[in-house]
């Protein structure tokens, strides 16, 4: 006789409304936090269902965080000042990952008409909410690079 199977919390995003946001341990059997079903961790070639790869998705790749570190620093930017900023970034990539972040609606491309063409990335409300996980990310990059340092 099998042991009865665990009931897994359901991660879709209704369920998650309805949950009280609290500190939870990552295979807790209660909360927000709790294990996603197998089927809507990563699903094959559809778009994810699970909160943490929803977030993973928007801020994907290698150069992601990085230009939207930027973004929190000012806001807007001009292709010219990301490029400048981060100066080790192929244009290839910058392009990729702008589009990549625009597309997940985290910021805004504003074209202005005339020659020549003049394009202004801007954060949106959408992006200004990924700020905690950003500064969850650099707690944790400062405390595990000095673990001396508090976080």
């Amino acid at each position: 006789m099998r042991p009865p199977e665990k009931k897994r919390a359901d991660c879709s995003p209704k369920t998650l409304e309805r949950a009280a946001v609290t500190h939870q341990t990552v295979g807790h059997e209660r909360g927000p936090l709790a294990d996603c079903p197998d089927t809507a961790l990563v699903p094959p070639d559809r778009d994810p269902h699970c909160p943490i790869d929803i977030t993973l998705a928007a801020v994907a790749g290698r150069w992601t965080p990085l230009i939207l570190r930027e973004f929190l620093r000012r806001d807007e930017a001009t292709y010219s000042e990301l490029s400048a900023a981060l100066p080790a970034l192929s244009d290839k990539v910058l392009s990729d990952r702008l589009a990549q972040l625009t597309n997940a609606g985290v910021v805004e491309r504003h074209r202005t008409p005339g020659w020549p063409p003049r394009v202004r990335y801007t954060l949106t409300p959408h992006g200004r909410a990924l700020e905690p996980v950003m500064h969850a990310m650099w707690n944790w990059g400062t405390k595990t690079n000095n673990p001396s340092h508090p976080a």
